[in-house]
């Protein structure tokens, strides 16, 4: 069983397995390692990979020559299972990360039965991934099977830090709904076309006039992305978050009770003046439901809860032609524009694709290239 996670960007692979035991014929045994090699040639070699199994063999104590893939802190002596799991870890670079960490005898032995005990069940990774386990050792206590230990394995991922994307700042035109700012902005807009009263026939010209004097007369979004509903926020709000933030610079740089008493303080009326705005915008809002201008409001609400109500909010990995995950932004806006251009032509991929397929096909094709993207 394989399992694949994207983590902060990086792609990371769950490998389960289960080894035929000793006494089954030596066919089983082979086919089980061949099929293990299959499941790590399909895994590109920058993606993290961690093997968790029970192998059915011992690999031993020591490791003599096969210090690349395995410490010193096995058990009991090599058997012929053992020297398959040292084999597929040679070729496939690999290391037998129980070995490595020096632990007591009952946080080795991974299987006890009928007075023995021994050491069957191994976690593998990448030799080149070895530096980012930081323990693993048998927890005892914790039956999982009667006579298996579970195998635990501390693993730090190094990643690049991604750089968050700044949300593109908008125009406030929902300031024209006050009669003094929609005056304000028609004596602008009046000016910026030379004061005539209609407007001029090429329409490139007018939008940019009029995308430039609505940014300079009603102002934009500061562009920061957040999950907080602040369409509510009002100056009172907004003055009195600058006061806690003041506070809170002054506490950081005194570290005083007094001032910690009074950041805390701060923290409650703000707490206080959001409430308040917050049942006031919604009230106004409940209002004037009824009438045309509240439309515009009732759905930016409903859009605003069906985006909280979902666990996905963004779709950051998908494959490319070749199954390969994609996680760049760049990678991934490119597989989705090859994907539209391919549906251009519908009747050239219709008949290959299942019932299902053929009708999300149709609703997405329907009406155009330009509806699919």
């Amino acid at each position: 069983m394989s399992l694949k996670l994207e983590i902060e960007g990086v792609m990371f692979n769950v490998v389960s397995g289960y080894a035929p035991q000793v006494g089954c014929e030596l066919e089983e045994k082979d086919k089980f390692w061949l099929d293990l090699d299959e499941v790590m040639q399909s895994i590109p070699r920058s993606e993290r990979v961690v093997i968790g199994a029970d192998f059915n063999g011992h690999v031993g104590a020591g490791n003599g020559d096969d210090e690349e893939v395995m410490g010193r802190f096995g058990i009991q002596e090599r058997n012929a299972e053992g020297q398959m799991v040292v084999d597929f870890a040679k070729r496939m670079e690999m290391a037998v990360v129980n070995t490595f960490f020096q632990k007591r005898q009952e946080h080795r032995v991974t299987y006890e039965s009928g007075g023995r005990s021994t050491q069957v069940d191994y976690i593998l990774c990448r030799r080149c991934n070895l530096k980012e386990i930081s323990d693993c050792k048998v927890v005892v206590g914790e039956s999982v099977a009667r006579q298996h230990r579970m195998v635990v394995c501390r693993m730090t991922l190094v990643v690049k830090k991604m750089k968050r994307a700044k949300a593109e700042q908008r125009t406030k035109w929902w300031k024209l709904i006050k009669e003094e700012c929609c005056m304000t902005f028609r004596k602008e807009l009046r000016q910026a076309v030379d004061g005539q009263e209609v407007l001029p026939d090429d329409w490139t010209t007018t939008a940019n006039v009029i995308r430039d004097t609505g940014r300079r007369v009603l102002g934009v979004s500061p562009g920061r992305k957040g999950d907080e509903e602040t369409w509510w926020w009002n100056e009172e709000v907004q003055e009195w978050i600058q006061r806690k933030r003041l506070a809170k610079k002054k506490w950081d740089t005194e570290r005083t009770e007094e001032t910690r008493q009074e950041y805390r303080e701060m923290r409650r009326k703000v707490k206080v003046e959001v409430a308040k705005a917050k049942q006031g915008a919604y009230d106004y809002l409940y209002a004037k439901l009824d009438s045309k201008e509240g439309e515009t409001d009732l759905y930016r609400l409903a859009r605003q809860r069906d985006r909280d109500g979902k666990d996905v909010q963004q779709v950051r990995v998908i494959k490319d032609k070749d199954g390969s995950v994609l996680t760049g932004a760049n990678s991934v806006m490119g597989r989705w524009k090859n994907c539209a251009c391919a549906s251009h032509s519908p009747l050239r991929h219709k008949r290959s694709l299942p019932q299902d397929g053929q009708a999300i096909f149709s609703m997405f094709s329907h009406g155009g290239e330009a509806n699919f993207a």
